[in-house]
């Protein structure tokens, strides 16, 4: 699953909690977009590891930041749920 697509699922579950449909948000959902998040946090490491140009390097930085806070929304939706 694509870091886009991650990131949406985060913000539907965070915009359901913000209009008081949060019963209907499941923690292990959380918890499985949380895990997918991790690990394309950890693969994207791995390529900026290995990147060959900077200009890649940089791309790859920012994605690595998108998926850190959306991993930082995912966290806190959890907290909020639990």
């Amino acid at each position: 699953m694509g870091l886009k697509k991650l990131a949406s699922k985060v913000e539907d579950y965070q915009g359901r909690l913000e209009s008081g449909k949060a019963s209907k948000i499941k923690p292990a959902h959380v918890e499985k977009v949380l895990a997918k998040l991790r690990a394309k946090a950890v693969e994207l490491e791995a390529e900026i590891a290995a990147a060959p140009s900077p200009d890649k390097k940089a791309r790859l930085e920012g994605k690595l930041g998108i998926a850190r806070t959306h991993i930082a929304r995912a966290e806190w939706l959890l907290n909020e749920l639990t």
